[in-house]
């Protein structure tokens, strides 16, 4: 009952707050706002799709030979045990756009991780472009495969590999098959970004077991020994599974280290949780809540999206902000504001 007295007084000290800025109108088809069809809870910085869709279509075009010509020569390499060069991999896994295509490239790929896997430093990484490939081709399941491959151990040493691809299963809810890719990524000695922490956390809210509130506490645990960074995201998605399992006092003691009145998911994790509590142990209290909570929501205050919703959205990159707030706002010629020089000239 304390714990969720605490709970409480932090709804009431939560008296505004604002809307999180990219929350747009449901049925949007922008892949980027939360509400879409398509979400990821990776940045584009990352995922880089339409980066990688530019890249697919210079190099088809400046191809001196036909693709199945390219591909023809390559084969004859493979089938002559002939040396396969960085270039070539790189330029085939932009060629291709078939699954059969892919096969011919995971071959490829094994023949060069055989004769490259003591060259990684400072080499560059096929991973994240096989991982948008299969991203592209919904090809998830392959991906898993090879990341769990021995053969290819090191081939996809990189932390953007396996983000893109525990994304890319939890967009499709396998939420299982994203959680053994994050049990190899830790095998694999990969190291944790605050992107890592953000898609381990969500996967076991998804979860939401005994064993997944288990994972994600001890990860939580050894990212705080360690001197991990952990978002306030990755801290949501853990207060939010904490209250699914009815851990109520972990719950509150990961709020309080996070809260922030300004922010949409923070009042919502405590407002929508707080509730169901306020119903079950103490119904002399909901209408004093619900009366709250009214005020709350007349104001503009709260939001209607579920908690799940505001939890599962996609980010916003936060150098396209910072791209905005340095545009130049004063003329180079008149050293007026921008806008009254607009008038001027």
């Amino acid at each position: 009952m304390a714990a969720f007295r605490s709970l409480e007084r932090a709804l009431q000290q939560t008296t505004r707050t604002s809307f999180y800025p990219g929350v747009e109108a449901a049925g949007s088809n922008c892949c980027r706002c939360p509400l879409g069809a398509k979400r990821y809870l990776l940045t584009d910085n990352i995922m880089k799709l339409k980066e990688f869709q530019h890249k697919k279509l210079a190099i088809a075009y400046n191809l001196p030979d036909t693709k199945e010509t390219y591909f023809r020569n390559l084969e004859e390499k493979l089938t002559q045990n002939k040396l396969i060069l960085k270039d070539e991999l790189r330029t085939l896994l932009h060629l291709c756009q078939t699954r059969d295509d892919v096969e011919l490239a995971k071959n490829v790929m094994y023949r060069y991780h055989t004769e490259n896997r003591n060259v990684t430093l400072g080499e560059y990484k096929f991973g994240p472009v096989f991982m948008r490939l299969c991203y592209e081709l919904d090809l998830e399941e392959s991906a898993v495969e090879l990341i769990k491959d021995q053969h290819l151990h090191g081939f996809f040493s990189d932390s953007t590999s396996f983000n893109i691809l525990m994304d890319m299963l939890f967009i499709k809810g396998k939420y299982k098959n994203a959680l053994e890719v994050l049990i190899e990524m830790k095998n694999q000695d990969v190291k944790f970004t605050k992107d890592t922490y953000v898609l381990a956390f969500a996967i076991c809210y998804k979860l939401n077991s005994p064993e997944s509130f288990k994972i994600c506490t001890t990860l939580r645990e050894e990212a705080l020994i360690k001197g991990d960074v952990l978002s306030r995201r990755a801290s949501c998605f853990a207060v939010a599974l904490a209250l699914n399992q009815n851990q109520v006092a972990k719950a509150a003691s990961i709020f309080s280290q996070i809260m922030n009145p300004e922010n949409i998911t923070c009042t919502n994790l405590n407002l929508v949780k707080v509730r169901e509590k306020v119903k079950d142990d103490a119904p002399n209290l909901l209408a004093k809540f619900d009366e709250i909570y009214g005020k709350l929501h007349i104001n503009g205050q709260v939001t209607t999206y579920t908690l799940d919703t505001l939890l599962c959205r996609t980010p916003r990159d936060k150098k396209s902000h910072t791209l905005l707030l340095n545009k130049r706002t004063i003329s180079r010629r008149t050293f007026q504001p921008l806008s009254q020089s607009l008038l001027a000239e």
